[in-house]
């Protein structure tokens, strides 16, 4: 009641309501990107199916559902009230233990539990690491193109993403000597993602080598996110970080369950890291999560050895949707693969054409094909798209060329 007037607050009339200054909102929310994948979408609402059904490589999705066997245990943990109460911070000490043998035999290595946190998601992972090794007004180095989310968890924090611009010469992948001179007193950490979103591009292990060696003789955090690394084609180890007995002092690994389990709604990451980042990590991961979710991880325990054969399979198949979609494009020759891999293929758009938003935008509304324009990944990708394949059948992959040739 508005002791002045007699009125109460909600017999406020609307011309009295147009005069409500709304507060401000903060300024790192306002300089952060719109979520991109929503944005590419909603240009789809006016298609009207000439090309057949939409196409949506949009997002990186796996496209086959999880084991049936893990679907039962992710019920049946769900349905078990011991896993409705907290858990530990860090995360279920039988997960833990399960990625961390899968580590150690994956990369031929000494990784324990005790270096192994379990996160709500990657993205989270990546932005509680954020939180831990920098400070508003600091820097990041990434690797242009990047992935969009890692940039959108830097504005939010405050702090700079400085882009190191990788060439399709190179086959995306970034050069040490060039990060080297792009360096800032301000940058804090270089972050490499491979295989890598959006390129597909898979870092040699010499490569990732080199940057860590980089990183510790400039006292630098290396952040590596390895979320696709159970799509590789070779068996050996993506790298020889984890043999290096100091690689506790500097590097940081993230995982994700969500590709190679096909659990994205459930949101399950990790962290492994060396003491002094883990126990800065608590206090991020208690402020901004708790726990990572339980039942998902009391399932995952179990799947990690349990299901290795059937990631191997999937492996193979994601392999073969690779070689679909490279064979596919024959039908479109004036599209150029620059980089494909993982779950990605990254297109150069023909001359003659627009720049890749417009692109995408037309092949949305006239073609049904969606796909993600090169600027929503950094500075200078104006002649990219990029087509996350791994969620389409053969079948639809064999239609991708004749809709994007339809546009040359």
């Amino acid at each position: 009641m508005d002791r002045r007037s007699g009125r109460c607050h909600s017999d406020v009339m609307p011309d009295d309501i147009s005069r409500v200054v709304l507060p401000p909102l903060s300024a790192t929310i306002e300089r952060t990107d719109a979520p991109p994948i929503p944005a590419a979408r909603s240009w789809a609402a006016s298609y009207q199916g000439e090309a057949g059904p939409a196409i949506d490589l949009t997002q990186a999705v796996p496209g086959y559902p999880p084991h049936p066997e893990l679907l039962a245990r992710l019920a049946a943990a769900a349905g078990d009230g011991t896993y409705a109460g907290y858990g530990p911070i860090l995360g279920e000490p039988a997960l833990r233990e399960a990625l961390a043998a899968d580590i150690a035999a994956r990369y031929r290595a000494p990784v324990g539990a005790e270096d192994v946190a379990i996160t709500a998601g990657c993205n989270l992972a990546f932005a509680m690491v954020m939180e831990a090794i920098t400070a508003p007004g600091e820097a990041v180095l990434l690797p242009a193109p990047w992935y969009f989310n890692h940039r959108m968890a830097l504005t939010l924090r405050g702090v700079a993403a400085v882009p190191l611009p990788c060439r399709a010469g190179d086959r995306f992948v970034p050069d040490v000597e060039r990060a080297e001179a792009a360096l800032t007193p301000d940058v804090r950490a270089i972050v490499l993602v491979t295989p890598n979103n959006p390129t597909g591009a898979v870092y040699p292990p010499e490569t990732i080598a080199a940057f860590a060696a980089l990183a510790r003789r400039r006292g630098l955090w290396l952040v590596l996110d390895e979320t696709y690394r159970d799509f590789l084609a070779r068996d050996d180890a993506p790298h020889d970080l984890f043999a290096d007995p100091s690689w506790r002092q500097g590097v940081v690994h993230l995982y994700s369950f969500a590709k190679a389990y096909c659990v994205a709604g459930h949101r399950v990451g990790a962290v492994v890291a060396g003491p002094a980042l883990l126990a800065a990590l608590i206090k991020a991961a208690d402020t901004l999560q708790i726990c990572p979710p339980r039942s998902p991880q009391v399932a995952l325990a179990w799947g990690v050895a349990g299901l290795r054969a059937w990631r191997e399979a999937n492996r193979t198949l994601m392999a073969r949707r690779a070689a679909a979609f490279r064979a596919a494009m024959a039908g479109a020759p004036a599209w150029r693969i620059d980089s494909l891999g993982g779950y990605f293929a990254y297109l150069r758009i023909p001359n003659g054409l627009p720049d890749a938003v417009a692109v995408a935008e037309r092949l949305a509304v006239a073609q049904g094909l969606l796909v993600l324009p090169g600027p929503f990944f950094g500075p200078g990708q104006e002649r990219h798209l990029r087509l996350a394949f791994a969620n389409a059948d053969e079948a639809r992959i064999a239609a991708v060329p004749a809709r994007l040739a339809a546009l040359a």
